[in-house]
Protein backbone atom coordinates (compact mmCIF):
# COMPACT_ATOMS: atom_id res chain seq x y z
CA UNK A 1 0.00 0.00 0.00
CA UNK A 2 1.46 3.55 -0.65
CA UNK A 3 0.52 3.99 2.82
CA UNK A 4 3.20 2.39 3.98
CA UNK A 5 6.02 3.67 1.68
CA UNK A 6 8.69 4.69 4.27
CA UNK A 7 12.16 6.39 3.71
CA UNK A 8 14.53 4.21 5.42
CA UNK A 9 16.66 3.50 2.12
CA UNK A 10 16.70 4.64 -1.01
CA UNK A 11 16.60 1.58 -2.40
CA UNK A 12 13.33 0.64 -0.49
CA UNK A 13 12.17 3.55 -2.41
CA UNK A 14 13.34 2.43 -5.75
CA UNK A 15 12.44 -0.73 -5.21
CA UNK A 16 8.30 0.22 -4.40
CA UNK A 17 8.40 2.76 -7.68
CA UNK A 18 9.75 -0.18 -9.84
CA UNK A 19 7.01 -2.50 -8.16
CA UNK A 20 4.18 0.02 -8.97
CA UNK A 21 5.08 1.05 -12.81
CA UNK A 22 4.96 4.40 -11.32
CA UNK A 23 7.88 7.53 -10.84
CA UNK A 24 8.89 7.98 -7.32
CA UNK A 25 7.06 10.99 -6.95
CA UNK A 26 3.21 9.49 -7.50
CA UNK A 27 3.93 7.23 -5.09
CA UNK A 28 5.12 9.82 -2.48
CA UNK A 29 2.74 12.34 -3.35
CA UNK A 30 -0.18 9.51 -2.67
CA UNK A 31 1.80 8.87 0.90
CA UNK A 32 1.61 11.97 2.04
CA UNK A 33 -1.40 13.08 1.28
CA UNK A 34 -2.66 9.73 3.33
CA UNK A 35 -0.32 10.74 5.71
CA UNK A 36 -1.85 14.21 5.89
CA UNK A 37 -5.07 13.55 5.83
CA UNK A 38 -5.49 15.75 2.87
CA UNK A 39 -6.31 14.85 -1.05
CA UNK A 40 -3.69 14.37 -3.39
CA UNK A 41 -4.62 18.22 -5.16
CA UNK A 42 -4.27 20.11 -1.97
CA UNK A 43 -0.69 18.72 -1.29
CA UNK A 44 0.57 19.02 -4.77
CA UNK A 45 -0.99 22.42 -4.23
CA UNK A 46 1.35 23.20 -1.36
CA UNK A 47 4.49 21.64 -3.49
CA UNK A 48 3.53 24.56 -6.10
CA UNK A 49 3.50 27.31 -3.85
CA UNK A 50 6.75 26.00 -3.16
CA UNK A 51 8.02 26.00 -6.19
CA UNK A 52 6.81 29.44 -7.30
CA UNK A 53 8.38 30.76 -4.77
CA UNK A 54 11.53 29.35 -5.78
CA UNK A 55 10.79 30.71 -9.29
CA UNK A 56 9.76 34.61 -8.04
CA UNK A 57 13.62 34.40 -6.19
CA UNK A 58 15.34 34.37 -10.18
CA UNK A 59 14.22 38.31 -11.00
CA UNK A 60 15.27 39.60 -7.61
CA UNK A 61 17.69 37.77 -7.12
CA UNK A 62 19.63 38.98 -10.40
CA UNK A 63 19.53 42.60 -10.00
CA UNK A 64 22.83 44.89 -10.17
CA UNK A 65 22.61 46.11 -7.15
CA UNK A 66 21.48 43.22 -5.20
CA UNK A 67 24.07 42.81 -1.61
CA UNK A 68 23.65 41.33 1.55
CA UNK A 69 23.38 42.71 4.41
CA UNK A 70 26.85 42.26 5.59
CA UNK A 71 27.85 43.79 2.05
CA UNK A 72 30.42 40.92 1.85
CA UNK A 73 27.96 39.67 -1.54
CA UNK A 74 25.49 40.12 -4.36
CA UNK A 75 25.63 40.92 -7.54
CA UNK A 76 27.09 37.92 -9.56
CA UNK A 77 23.83 36.55 -10.19
CA UNK A 78 23.83 39.43 -12.50
CA UNK A 79 27.21 39.48 -14.11
CA UNK A 80 27.00 35.42 -14.95
CA UNK A 81 23.57 35.75 -16.20
CA UNK A 82 24.52 38.84 -18.55
CA UNK A 83 27.13 36.28 -19.68
CA UNK A 84 25.01 33.32 -20.53
CA UNK A 85 22.36 35.62 -22.49
CA UNK A 86 25.41 37.17 -24.03
CA UNK A 87 25.98 33.36 -25.68
CA UNK A 88 29.16 34.22 -24.09
CA UNK A 89 29.61 31.59 -21.59
CA UNK A 90 31.84 28.29 -21.39
CA UNK A 91 29.11 25.70 -20.92
CA UNK A 92 26.14 27.12 -22.72
CA UNK A 93 22.65 28.07 -21.71
CA UNK A 94 21.76 24.85 -19.72
CA UNK A 95 25.04 24.54 -17.40
CA UNK A 96 24.93 28.52 -17.35
CA UNK A 97 21.79 29.22 -16.76
CA UNK A 98 21.44 26.98 -13.96
CA UNK A 99 24.62 28.93 -12.78
CA UNK A 100 23.01 32.08 -12.40
CA UNK A 101 19.63 31.10 -10.84
CA UNK A 102 21.85 28.71 -8.57
CA UNK A 103 23.81 32.12 -7.34
CA UNK A 104 20.62 34.15 -7.65
CA UNK A 105 18.40 32.26 -4.93
CA UNK A 106 21.58 32.20 -2.44
CA UNK A 107 22.08 35.99 -2.87
CA UNK A 108 18.57 36.28 -2.82
CA UNK A 109 18.90 34.53 0.48
CA UNK A 110 21.93 36.06 1.61
CA UNK A 111 19.93 39.51 1.42
CA UNK A 112 17.32 38.42 3.62
CA UNK A 113 15.00 37.66 0.65
CA UNK A 114 12.39 34.95 0.59
CA UNK A 115 13.40 31.62 -0.55
CA UNK A 116 12.69 27.80 0.21
CA UNK A 117 15.01 25.59 2.21
CA UNK A 118 15.52 23.18 -0.25
CA UNK A 119 16.37 21.36 1.79
CA UNK A 120 18.69 24.32 4.01
CA UNK A 121 18.93 27.92 3.48
CA UNK A 122 22.41 27.32 2.84
CA UNK A 123 21.81 25.17 0.19
CA UNK A 124 18.44 26.76 -0.95
CA UNK A 125 19.90 27.65 -4.49
CA UNK A 126 20.58 24.59 -5.81
CA UNK A 127 17.12 22.47 -6.41
CA UNK A 128 15.25 25.43 -7.98
CA UNK A 129 18.22 26.25 -10.33
CA UNK A 130 18.02 22.70 -12.04
CA UNK A 131 14.50 23.04 -12.06
CA UNK A 132 13.72 26.31 -13.19
CA UNK A 133 16.49 25.66 -15.93
CA UNK A 134 14.44 21.94 -17.09
CA UNK A 135 11.70 24.43 -17.48
CA UNK A 136 12.77 27.07 -19.69
CA UNK A 137 14.12 23.19 -21.35
CA UNK A 138 10.28 22.57 -21.99
CA UNK A 139 9.66 20.92 -18.81
CA UNK A 140 5.84 22.15 -17.31
CA UNK A 141 5.26 23.66 -14.15
CA UNK A 142 3.68 19.94 -13.52
CA UNK A 143 6.15 17.87 -14.02
CA UNK A 144 8.79 20.45 -12.00
CA UNK A 145 6.41 20.00 -8.95
CA UNK A 146 6.23 16.34 -9.31
CA UNK A 147 10.00 16.15 -9.47
CA UNK A 148 10.15 18.05 -5.95
CA UNK A 149 8.27 15.28 -4.18
CA UNK A 150 10.67 12.94 -5.71
CA UNK A 151 13.65 15.04 -4.46
CA UNK A 152 11.57 15.22 -1.04
CA UNK A 153 11.96 11.44 -0.61
CA UNK A 154 15.30 11.79 -1.14
CA UNK A 155 16.10 14.46 1.38
CA UNK A 156 14.24 12.27 4.00
CA UNK A 157 16.09 8.93 3.38
CA UNK A 158 19.29 11.66 3.82
CA UNK A 159 17.69 13.44 7.35
CA UNK A 160 16.73 9.29 8.70
CA UNK A 161 20.34 7.93 7.72
CA UNK A 162 22.92 11.00 8.38
CA UNK A 163 21.86 14.84 8.20
CA UNK A 164 20.97 17.61 6.80
CA UNK A 165 23.02 20.12 8.78
CA UNK A 166 26.15 21.92 8.31
CA UNK A 167 26.91 21.97 11.67
CA UNK A 168 26.17 18.38 11.93
CA UNK A 169 27.43 16.92 9.10
CA UNK A 170 29.54 19.53 7.09
CA UNK A 171 28.68 21.22 3.75
CA UNK A 172 28.68 18.02 2.11
CA UNK A 173 25.56 17.26 4.27
CA UNK A 174 23.64 20.26 2.65
CA UNK A 175 24.95 21.75 -0.25
CA UNK A 176 25.68 17.33 -1.10
CA UNK A 177 21.97 16.55 -0.22
CA UNK A 178 20.74 19.35 -1.94
CA UNK A 179 23.05 18.19 -5.10
CA UNK A 180 21.58 14.82 -4.15
CA UNK A 181 18.32 15.78 -4.44
CA UNK A 182 18.30 18.09 -7.37
CA UNK A 183 19.85 15.29 -9.24
CA UNK A 184 16.85 12.61 -8.71
CA UNK A 185 14.71 15.45 -9.52
CA UNK A 186 16.88 16.09 -13.18
CA UNK A 187 16.66 12.14 -13.71
CA UNK A 188 12.53 11.88 -12.98
CA UNK A 189 11.93 14.77 -15.05
CA UNK A 190 14.36 13.17 -18.09
CA UNK A 191 12.36 10.57 -18.09
CA UNK A 192 15.22 8.70 -16.29
CA UNK A 193 14.20 4.97 -14.32
CA UNK A 194 14.13 4.31 -10.50
CA UNK A 195 17.64 2.70 -10.60
CA UNK A 196 18.84 5.69 -12.80
CA UNK A 197 17.34 8.10 -9.83
CA UNK A 198 19.53 6.10 -7.09
CA UNK A 199 22.88 5.98 -9.35
CA UNK A 200 22.37 9.79 -9.47
CA UNK A 201 22.08 10.65 -5.71
CA UNK A 202 25.19 8.41 -4.93
CA UNK A 203 27.45 9.93 -7.52
CA UNK A 204 26.01 13.32 -6.57
CA UNK A 205 27.21 12.56 -2.95
CA UNK A 206 30.01 11.23 -3.71
CA UNK A 207 31.44 13.87 -5.43
CA UNK A 208 30.79 16.34 -2.30
CA UNK A 209 31.67 13.96 0.54
CA UNK A 210 33.96 15.39 2.54
CA UNK A 211 33.11 18.97 1.93
CA UNK A 212 33.16 21.10 5.38
CA UNK A 213 31.30 23.82 6.27
CA UNK A 214 33.41 27.33 7.04
CA UNK A 215 31.32 30.21 6.78
CA UNK A 216 33.39 33.02 6.69
CA UNK A 217 32.58 35.68 9.39
CA UNK A 218 30.16 32.72 10.44
CA UNK A 219 27.60 34.26 7.38
CA UNK A 220 25.92 32.20 4.73
CA UNK A 221 27.40 33.62 2.34
CA UNK A 222 31.21 33.17 1.32
CA UNK A 223 31.99 30.17 0.31
CA UNK A 224 27.74 28.99 0.71
CA UNK A 225 26.82 30.94 -2.51
CA UNK A 226 29.51 30.09 -5.37
CA UNK A 227 28.96 26.21 -3.25
CA UNK A 228 25.12 26.28 -4.40
CA UNK A 229 26.44 27.17 -7.99
CA UNK A 230 29.16 24.32 -7.83
CA UNK A 231 26.17 21.91 -6.34
CA UNK A 232 23.75 22.39 -9.54
CA UNK A 233 26.86 21.61 -11.80
CA UNK A 234 27.04 18.38 -9.68
CA UNK A 235 23.61 17.68 -10.09
CA UNK A 236 23.40 17.92 -13.52
CA UNK A 237 26.55 16.06 -14.42
CA UNK A 238 25.27 12.96 -11.64
CA UNK A 239 21.87 13.20 -13.67
CA UNK A 240 23.83 12.57 -16.87
CA UNK A 241 26.14 10.18 -16.17
CA UNK A 242 23.38 8.37 -14.81
CA UNK A 243 20.66 9.18 -17.55
CA UNK A 244 23.37 7.48 -19.81
CA UNK A 245 23.87 4.04 -17.98
CA UNK A 246 26.35 4.86 -15.71
CA UNK A 247 25.63 3.18 -12.56
CA UNK A 248 27.38 4.01 -9.06
CA UNK A 249 29.62 0.50 -8.04
CA UNK A 250 28.72 2.01 -4.06
CA UNK A 251 24.58 2.08 -3.78
CA UNK A 252 23.51 5.54 -2.46
CA UNK A 253 22.23 3.88 0.57
CA UNK A 254 26.24 3.10 1.81
CA UNK A 255 27.28 6.37 0.26
CA UNK A 256 24.89 8.28 2.61
CA UNK A 257 25.90 5.71 5.77
CA UNK A 258 29.34 7.12 4.60
CA UNK A 259 28.72 10.50 4.42
CA UNK A 260 27.50 10.50 8.07
CA UNK A 261 30.34 8.27 9.20
CA UNK A 262 32.23 11.42 7.39
CA UNK A 263 30.55 14.03 9.41
CA UNK A 264 30.80 12.35 12.49
CA UNK A 265 34.80 12.21 11.92
CA UNK A 266 35.23 16.24 10.95
CA UNK A 267 36.76 18.47 13.53
CA UNK A 268 34.65 21.10 15.28
CA UNK A 269 36.18 23.56 13.60
CA UNK A 270 35.00 22.43 10.13
CA UNK A 271 31.14 22.70 10.92
CA UNK A 272 29.74 25.88 10.94
CA UNK A 273 31.87 27.22 13.64
CA UNK A 274 33.88 29.89 11.44
CA UNK A 275 37.05 28.85 13.14
CA UNK A 276 38.89 26.49 10.52
CA UNK A 277 38.86 25.90 6.62
CA UNK A 278 38.71 28.88 4.81
CA UNK A 279 37.29 30.93 7.45
CA UNK A 280 40.42 31.16 8.52
CA UNK A 281 42.10 32.39 6.31
CA UNK A 282 43.95 35.94 6.87
CA UNK A 283 41.55 37.58 4.50
CA UNK A 284 38.48 35.48 5.72
CA UNK A 285 39.35 37.37 9.23
CA UNK A 286 40.14 40.59 7.78
CA UNK A 287 36.55 40.51 6.20
CA UNK A 288 35.26 39.15 9.75
CA UNK A 289 36.51 42.48 11.62
CA UNK A 290 35.00 44.41 8.55
CA UNK A 291 31.40 43.34 8.99
CA UNK A 292 31.75 43.29 12.70
CA UNK A 293 34.50 45.82 14.01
Amino acid sequence: MPEELNYHSLAGLVQAAEAAGQPLSALVLRQQAAQLEQSEEEVYARMQENFRVMAACIEPGCQPDLRSTSGLTGGDAYKMRRQVEAGKNLTGPVLGGALYRALAVSELNAAMGRVVAAPTAGSCGILPSVLLTMQERGATEHDCVMSMFTASAVGLVIAENACLAGAQGGCQAECGSAAAMAAAALVELSGGTPRMLDDAVAIALKCQLGLVCDPVAGLVEIPCIKRNAAGASIAFMAAELALAGIDSRIPADEVIVAMRRVGNAMSPALKETAEGGLAATPTACRLCKQVFG
